[in-house]
């Protein structure tokens, strides 16, 4: 099987999120904001998880989507910094 292309493969986004609860809000929120098929179209994985953030990554074509999903959500979540690189999200 040969590997993908470059302008193949999914470009994604790096997202610095802090709040309460994040493993079972921001799932919840995306869901009940853009749907089921929004949901998938996200890719949404959780890359690293500490007690008051989380760092998630998000398709770029999906990432205004996100950002209005988890800004309508009830509980506080907030979006402190979005960049392309892991290396990119230095938390001080």
């Amino acid at each position: 099987m040969k590997p993908l292309k470059p302008s193949m493969r999914e470009r994604k986004r790096y997202l610095l999120v802090s709040g309460k609860n994040l493993k079972e809000n921001i799932p919840k929120a995306i869901k009940d904001f853009i749907g089921v098929l929004g949901m998938s179209k996200t890719s949404l994985s959780f890359i690293k998880s500490e007690n008051d953030y989380v760092i998630i990554s998000v398709n770029r074509e999906m990432l205004d989507s996100v950002r209005a999903s988890l800004c309508v959500w009830p509980e506080k979540m907030s979006v402190k910094k979005v960049s392309g690189t892991i290396k990119g999200l230095k938390i001080k």
